[in-house]
């Protein structure tokens, strides 16, 4: 279905409640539907916004377009939770109710201040000849969950040599100073992120861009994020437009990390290493971090890509948001582990130790689609060994380790169902390793598998038959294998 301009920016306050009743049921009734995963009620989810915690809270706002599949008009939606694991439907938070913002209330970040949760987000505007023009705007949540718009734009246009480009505000707190990185694209077509300085996050001095030696790389980068650990400054982006190099940004858009000094906010200089991938997988983008109350930082994703349909397309929704993420710095690496709450989720519980010889092998009570599965393969002697996922006779979904070229591989060719395939049905990074661990998380319609303990992550959506509930583990040589399947509680 081909949607026209005027059904992408129509309003849900427009819409009958038949005619929304009618695409909840819709919806509700796809076999692809997540367990455990924030997924949208109805309509497109996109990138996580607002991710913070507050007043006991953690609070997670995500991009929405609620009367269908497609990329229309943008509001926040809210849910929370205690324990980044059971989220509560909060509804909508903001609507794209105001002249700075009449066409989407596009992303951005929070921060407490004076015991308020302070929203900075991309107010969408555009004008009858549709030229876009972007301002970051602010709103305002109490601890009663009320939330006021400020009536007028905090940055009221981009600076001189940026495009209408200039999005996703990301705003943090150093010393006495509040300071907002902000997406762009420059003039001549250079992704690169700009920056502001504020004392009441009211009131923003522009300061330039941050100095990096990744500019040159994609004409626009999305959705910055920065944090400090370890006593290294990280920088989070999505650069758009980066050609494939060898098996990296096989995807259409990337999203991926600098590790370096510091920022010097005094010039902006930031000296880093080079960009690594975040998600070596298929569908992961525009990625937000925030530092909870126990000092973690956390990461969530949108499980998803622009420009890419989705195969839940045909029930009225697409897309949802990945596990969250605990990240630690180690040396130049970013290492990313599923947070530990979510072992909360775990049911029955059945293990196997074994050798495998040249043999595709397979065992009672592990199998299932929505379950949990860590195995360990050492002191192996072969080229190839790994796990097959969502098994049956025509469909799984392959993840291996090649140690003759030295390189993880996950491959979706017979995964069922799958969007994107254009870009090609497998996925590799290079690895070394003489013991291969694998912590997988497999809902209804998504796989996330972490390797050696968060060194690696590879996320991907398939869609396959109910019916492929099988697992099998394989190698053409010897393997020790340990392995554990929990079942997964809704």
């Amino acid at each position: 279905m081909e949607w026209t301009r005027e059904q992408r920016y129509r309003r849900i306050e427009e819409v009958s409640k038949e005619e929304y009743d009618a695409l909840k049921q819709q919806v509700s009734q796809c076999c692809y539907r997540q367990t455990y995963h924030n997924q949208p009620i109805t309509g497109l989810l996109n990138d996580p916004n607002g991710f913070s915690y507050f007043n006991g809270e953690y609070h997670m706002f995500y991009q929405w377009f609620p009367l269908g599949p497609v990329h229309g008009v943008k509001y926040w939606y809210h849910t929370t939770s205690t324990d980044l694991v059971h989220w509560k439907d909060c509804g909508i938070a903001l609507e794209p109710d105001r002249s700075f913002d009449s066409h989407g209330v596009f992303s951005g970040t929070a921060i407490e201040h004076d015991e308020k949760l302070y929203l900075m987000y991309t107010g969408n505007a555009r004008d009858e000849e549709w030229v876009r023009y972007p301002t970051q705007c602010l709103a305002i949540m109490d601890k009663e969950g009320h939330i006021e718009k400020y009536p007028k734009p905090v940055i009221k246009a981009a600076p001189e040599n940026v495009t209408e480009h200039f999005r996703d505000p990301k705003v943090f707190k150093i010393d006495e100073s509040f300071y907002c990185l902000v997406g762009a694209e420059i003039d001549d077509h250079q992704g690169t992120v700009v920056y502001y300085e504020s004392k009441d996050l009211i009131h923003w001095n522009y300061k330039g861009e941050v100095q990096t030696q990744f500019k040159g790389n994609g004409f626009m980068w999305e959705c910055p994020d920065y944090f400090t650990q370890n006593g290294k400054g990280v920088i989070i982006i999505s650069p758009q437009g980066m050609e494939p190099e060898g098996d990296k940004y096989q995807n259409i858009f990337q999203s991926g990390y600098l590790i370096g000094e510091e920022i010097n906010w005094e010039n902006g200089v930031f000296n880093h290493g080079s960009f690594t991938e975040l998600d070596r997988g298929f569908e992961f983008y525009a990625p937000q971090t925030m530092l909870d109350p126990k000092g973690r930082r956390i990461l969530v994703g949108w499980f998803g890509l622009p420009g890419i349909d989705c195969v839940s397309d045909e029930s009225g929704w697409a897309h949802c948001l990945t596990l969250p993420r605990e990240l630690e710095v180690v040396g130049d690496k970013l290492l990313q582990r599923p947070v530990k709450e979510l072992q909360q989720l775990r049911g029955n519980r059945v293990e196997v130790s074994t050798h495998l010889q040249n043999e595709v092998k397979s065992f009672i009570g592990f199998n299932g689609q929505v379950y949990e599965l860590f195995c360990e393969f050492s002191d192996f002697e072969a080229q190839e060994l790994g796990v097959k996922l969502r098994t049956s006779q025509e469909e799984e979904t392959l993840f291996y380790y090649d140690t003759q070229n030295k390189k993880l591989v996950l491959d979706r060719s017979k995964s069922g169902r799958t969007c994107g395939n254009e870009f090609g049905s497998q996925r590799k990074c290079e690895f070394e390793t003489d013991k291969l661990t694998l912590q997988i998380f497999v809902d209804t319609s998504s796989v996330e598998i972490f390797v050696n303990d968060g060194q690696e992550v590879f996320s991907t959506r398939i869609f396959t038959k109910e019916e492929s509930t099988g697992i099998e583990f394989f190698t053409d040589g010897t393997a020790k294998l340990e392995a554990k399947i929990w079942e997964l509680n809704k």
